[in-house]
């Protein structure tokens, strides 16, 4: 023992710390080794994987996610703490986003540099036949073969040499003293599809750069260009919010109405917008839509004239889907189509029969506000027309849908009833029902709801055609929607006028003790007097003139509360059929009093008066659940279409269209090309000469195999 250590170990040696310092200068690495090592992993395979796994996540992420949609829609779907995250992290514009475009331009730094390390390796080896190697070297090969020849060496390499070239090969023939090497080559497009697949993935990053928005970013951080959030005409946008019409490269769509034309695109940012000028004004002629027999569309074209700003020449055009037209290297593609502007002629329908009905115009787009007087003494609110649809194809399968009154069980019927227009069972059926109008209703707090009405009554298959009023609170909810039905003339004062006579407590007593008088026996007074008191009652409660301390305002959700409360439940099913008859029968005869008021012949007792008083009493219960006293019914309209235009210049997708060209010809060379090398030598011998052959594959294949036994066969004569 020495030291307090075991002799059996390695030595140990007590370094100065003086000389442990200088051993730790040595092994640290030089400063000017850190470049040197950045290099190496920019142009690392591991460095260029990981960038392309976060891109494909971030592909994925860009798929699944709809991508440019509203924060509020985000907020409603996730939540406020994911969406303020979505847009932090720009996953809601993940193509668009700079650190994607960042990870993007590495991408391609790191490919690039991997091909500058590797192309002049790959071209070098392609001049070379490594005709220099060993004799022995050759017995290293896994296929390898000797044989004796029975001409000399030079005769031999020449008759080898020969028979190759025949075979495709590439040979050299080098002379050693008195020996011969062949050297041969074939399948070195191999390494060219290497290069070929790196090159397609710098090509198509590079295309993407282009025609994403790092160049209009560039212009904007660069040039001074800020995004536009107010509003106005566009002519009186200023020049700081727009973009030169020589961009390179820009994605912008324009809107162009009927007789209109337009030159300035809009491009769409996180933040705002920005104004593309372009070199020409596009004019809309003519929108064309054609149609297919069921109603759905199957054509959508605009008639355009291109003017050109610089010659003034008018260029006429037609752009269909999937038909762009083209000018000054902008294509211009039809993308959808929206209002021009379209004038309407709305009545206003007072859901409650009060005949304060008025009538207002509007452009759509625009808004109109609503006196105090005109809203029934209600807050002042803004009409806003929201949009126009001439067609509107809906599913209308035959069968009745209709709820029966009989049954008072709101909570299972009125999701039927205020549900999707054309929620129906059964096979489809396609049918235009007529235009429809969609406006929103805003409070003075900013508040609005959205509704959607048809201007024609709806066939559904329920006995009578109903007029469909459609509502929702926001954006993301389906329209729920109040069915009232058409009066003979196909209209809606048969409705209106039996509202406004529930309202009438005058009216409901007299149809009271008609509807009483009628049901018992006259000389049984009491009974009717009883029955009265029933009917009159429950008609008060259906008309919501007992509503109040928490109770239903009106309408079978009074009624069903009513036997909720005051009727055991083994009896409630009978005493709600009972109850439900003396309404029916009670508002048929209020029905019949209101149109004796206003001159028109009394309803026949037949099936489509059944039809509608079903309808109506539905209707009458269902009413109250609409949030606003009176409906817009669309009366009139002069349509005005226009075209949404994607207007792109795009130079990177020929960049694109030749990497993908270079990625299918490079992925075919390595996959499905073998890089052979053949040597064989030639040393003289008594008589003749003795031949060494080697083959080598960049793959371990059977084909490798029997490659190397037909080689041998035709130049050694050898068979195995």
């Amino acid at each position: 023992m020495r030291g307090g250590l075991s002799q059996e170990g390695p030595p140990f040696y007590v370094c100065r710390p003086e000389s442990m310092n200088a051993l730790a200068q040595d092994l640290r690495p030089a400063a000017h080794s850190r470049p040197r090592l950045l290099l190496d992993l920019l142009a690392s395979m591991r460095f260029s994987i990981s960038l392309l796994t976060i891109i494909c996540i971030a592909s994925v992420i860009g798929t699944v996610l709809k991508q440019g949609e509203p924060l509020p829609n985000y907020v409603n779907q996730f939540g406020p703490f994911w969406a303020e995250l979505f847009r932090a992290l720009r996953l809601n514009a993940v193509y668009s986003a700079w650190w994607f475009l960042l990870i993007l331009a590495f991408l391609v730094v790191s490919t690039s540099l991997c091909i500058a390390r590797n192309a002049p390796k790959i071209l070098v080896d392609l001049k070379a036949y490594k005709e220099n190697i060993r004799e022995q070297s050759l017995l290293a090969f896994h296929h390898r073969a000797e044989a004796d020849l029975i001409g000399t060496p030079g005769a031999e390499a020449q008759r080898i040499g020969q028979a190759l070239s025949k075979g495709g090969w590439k040979v050299k023939l080098q002379q050693r003293g008195t020996g011969w090497m062949v050297a041969a080559k074939a399948g070195s497009v191999n390494k060219i599809g290497y290069l070929a697949a790196h090159s397609a993935i710098v090509l198509v990053c590079l295309g993407g750069l282009l025609d994403g928005d790092l160049i209009v970013r560039a212009q904007m951080l660069w040039g001074g260009k800020t995004p536009y959030a107010g509003g106005g005409m566009l002519a009186d946008v200023p020049a700081q919010h727009r973009l030169p019409s020589t961009n390179p490269t820009f994605r912008g769509n324009l809107l162009v109405a009927e007789g209109t034309q337009s030159s300035t695109a809009l491009l769409n940012q996180s933040d705002g917008i920005v104004l593309q000028d372009l070199p020409f004004a596009i004019e809309l002629k003519k929108f064309v839509v054609e149609h297919y027999s069921t109603g759905m569309p199957k054509l959508f074209a605009s008639d355009i004239v291109i003017h050109d700003r610089e010659t003034g020449e008018k260029i006429p055009a037609r752009v269909e889907v999937n038909h762009p037209a083209r000018h000054r290297g902008i294509e211009i593609y039809q993308s959808s189509f929206d209002d021009g502007g379209s004038s309407v002629k709305l009545q206003a329908v007072p859901l409650d029969g009060s005949g304060k009905s008025f009538e207002v115009d509007g452009v759509i787009g625009g808004s109109t506000e609503l006196a105090r007087g005109k809203t029934d003494g209600a807050e002042k609110m803004t009409l806003e027309y929201t949009s126009l649809r001439v067609m509107n194809v809906e599913n209308l399968t035959g069968g009745s849908t209709a709820v029966d009154p009989r049954k008072v069980d709101l909570r299972s019927s009125i999701d039927a009833r205020l549900g999707a227009a054309n929620k129906v069972g059964g096979p489809k059926t396609l049918r235009n029902v007529g235009p429809s109008i969609t406006y929103k209703l805003r409070d003075a707090a900013g508040q609005a709801r959205e509704f959607h009405n048809y201007m024609l009554p709806v066939d559904l298959g329920e006995g009578v055609p109903v007029f469909l009023l459609g509502l929702r609170d926001t954006p993301t909810e389906a329209f729920r929607y109040l069915r009232l039905p058409s009066d003979e003339s196909g209209g809606l004062d048969g409705f209106l006028r039996l509202r406004a006579a529930l309202n009438d407590p005058k009216m409901r007593e007299e149809a009271v003790q008609r509807y009483a008088r009628e049901a018992t026996d006259p000389a049984k007074p009491q009974l009717t007097e009883q029955l009265a008191v029933s009917t009159s009652r429950a008609l008060a409660m259906f008309a919501g003139a007992e509503g109040g301390g928490g109770k239903p305002a009106g309408g079978l959700q009074a009624v069903s509360a009513f036997l909720e409360t005051n009727v055991p439940e083994a009896e409630r099913p009978r005493a709600g059929e009972v109850l439900v008859r003396i309404l029916n029968g009670a508002l048929f005869h209020l029905a019949q009093l209101s149109r004796e008021q206003a001159g028109a012949k009394p309803m026949a007792r037949d099936e489509r008066s059944q039809a509608f008083m079903t309808q109506a009493v539905l209707a009458l219960s269902d009413v109250y659940a609409y949030p606003v006293p009176m409906a817009f019914e669309l009366k009139d309209f002069k349509q005005v279409q226009a075209s949404v235009f994607q207007v792109t210049r795009s130079p990177g997708h020929y960049i694109v269209y030749l990497g993908c060209a270079l990625l299918i010809l490079g992925v075919f060379a390595m996959l499905y090309v073998r890089e052979r090398r053949l040597w064989v030598w030639l040393s003289p011998a008594d008589p003749g000469s003795q031949a060494r052959m080697a083959l080598s594959s960049n793959r371990k294949m059977l084909d490798v195999d029997r490659e190397f036994q037909k080689l041998r066969e035709a130049l050694l004569g050898e068979k195995r």
